[in-house]
């Protein structure tokens, strides 16, 4: 085999392997919080449908859900959970609100990114319905009251890292969103 041909198949080899770990990166993403969504790895709350919800058995344990809410500097709001914190019976459905008031003079789109600690409990925190599975748009100085519906499954008993949990804190920050379409 003459050298330019090696030096092309060299290059061919160079030019696959650069195009599939281009690949990988922007596939990385999406994989990873599917991933985290999967496992409830690094605080990822489960997403349970209404179906689920009614077949999870309940148990006399309780937990206090604690909620935190933040934003960043660029969202003109007033963010906050309506009640701190919850004493909740594992496997009953909750509903907790929380309130986001524009306190600017022009409309604002945002959405809530949220995350679960301590982490190991995220894979018992489902949530059935939540205001951050969807963008916010909220006109000049008007207040909302938005809804999430929880239940922390009784599976966390069976984990020997969560079964000692007395409190689990559900943390939500709102980002504005440059685009709201």
């Amino acid at each position: 085999m003459s050298v330019q041909k090696k030096n092309r198949r060299i290059g061919l080899y160079a030019l696959g392997a650069a195009v599939m770990m281009l690949g990988f990166g922007y596939a990385s993403v999406p994989l990873y919080r599917l991933f985290c969504q999967t496992t409830g790895y690094g605080g990822t709350p489960q997403i349970a449908s209404e179906a689920k919800a009614a077949t999870v058995g309940t148990s006399d344990q309780t937990v206090s859900v604690r909620f935190d809410s933040n934003k960043d500097a660029d969202v003109p709001w007033t963010f906050r959970p309506e009640k701190t914190t919850m004493t909740v019976k594992l496997g009953e459905r909750y509903m907790a609100y929380f309130i986001a008031r524009n306190n600017s003079d022009q409309p604002v789109t945002g959405q809530a990114s949220y995350n679960i600690e301590p982490e190991q409990t995220a894979l018992y925190f489902n949530k059935i319905q939540c205001f951050c599975f969807t963008r916010q748009t909220l006109k000049p100085h008007e207040e909302v009251r938005m809804p999430v519906t929880f239940y922390v499954d009784p599976k966390m008993l069976d984990d020997e890292n969560s079964k000692d949990v007395e409190q689990i804190t559900l943390s939500y920050t709102f980002h504005k969103l440059k685009d709201p379409a």
